[in-house]
């Protein structure tokens, strides 16, 4: 037998049920949480132009002429638009090139042959001189165009000629139609027409009668101011004042 003692050794319990185990989210420590940190993102100066103007938009009374671009066609309405101006990309400069010698090979008796095709005028100068000459026949004007006062006239204009116009979203398909095969990028503020071909005769006439129903004649668009909205906080700040002016009627109404 040795002469060692037996000890009895007491299990240590702990002084509370669940104990606080702290977790650790210093390197090599427990795995964060996912969070949404999009409000904590410092996102680009472009995008923050838009939020920023958009709010704006909403706040302040925003005129008739500068209000109406907020009101372009919606993607059903501008489908049929798009497909006729998809038939009258402009011409590349190697088929400009081809065309012309083919027309100096013919010689001048097939001048007729070599004529330009009817094509997109693009360019706000140039479709400005269009306009006031009146040799538009339709006008597609981009509803994002920055800034605005680039285009804001040309709705006036275009009433004043007597051109049907139409606006549209956005000036990314636009460009897409004028520089076809570019890289992304390219963008067109104002696209029109000048001629289209015999079979796109009675399409044209549709889309002018459109153009004319829903932007050249609509008085009720060119007189609607926009903007006014306040936000969610002042909303409800409102809402609370006018409740305490009501109670405080009702309280005087009773005596």
């Amino acid at each position: 037998m040795s002469g060692k003692k037996r000890t009895s050794k007491k299990e240590s319990m702990p002084a509370h049920l669940f104990p606080a185990r702290p977790k650790n989210f210093r390197i090599g420590g427990d795995v964060r949480v996912k969070k949404d940190l999009s409000r904590f993102v410092r996102w680009p100066r472009y995008i923050r132009i838009q939020r920023q103007r958009k709010v704006l938009y909403d706040r302040i009374k925003v005129p008739p002429s500068v209000n109406q671009f907020r009101s372009p066609l919606d993607k059903a309405e501008s489908k049929p638009f798009f497909q006729l101006l998809s038939k009258y990309v402009p011409e590349t400069a190697e088929a400009k090139k081809e065309r012309l010698e083919a027309a100096a090979a013919a010689g001048a008796g097939a001048a007729a042959s070599g004529a330009p095709p009817a094509v997109l005028k693009f360019g706000i100068k140039h479709v400005t001189t269009l306009v006031e000459q009146k040799k538009a026949q339709l006008v597609v004007i981009a509803s994002d165009v920055d800034p605005i006062e680039l285009v804001v006239w040309l709705p006036a204009l275009c009433r004043k000629m007597d051109v049907p116009y139409v606006i549209v979203n956005n000036k990314g398909r636009l460009g897409q139609l004028v520089y076809p095969g570019a890289k992304k990028g390219k963008r067109a503020a104002v696209v029109a027409l000048t001629r289209v071909e015999d079979a796109d005769r009675s399409i044209l006439e549709k889309l002018q009668e459109t153009a004319r129903g829903k932007f050249n004649d609509n008085v009720a668009l060119r007189r609607k101011w926009g903007g006014g909205i306040m936000g969610l906080k002042t909303q409800k700040k409102l809402e609370l004042r006018d409740k305490a002016l009501a109670a405080e009627e009702a309280k005087k109404a009773r005596f």
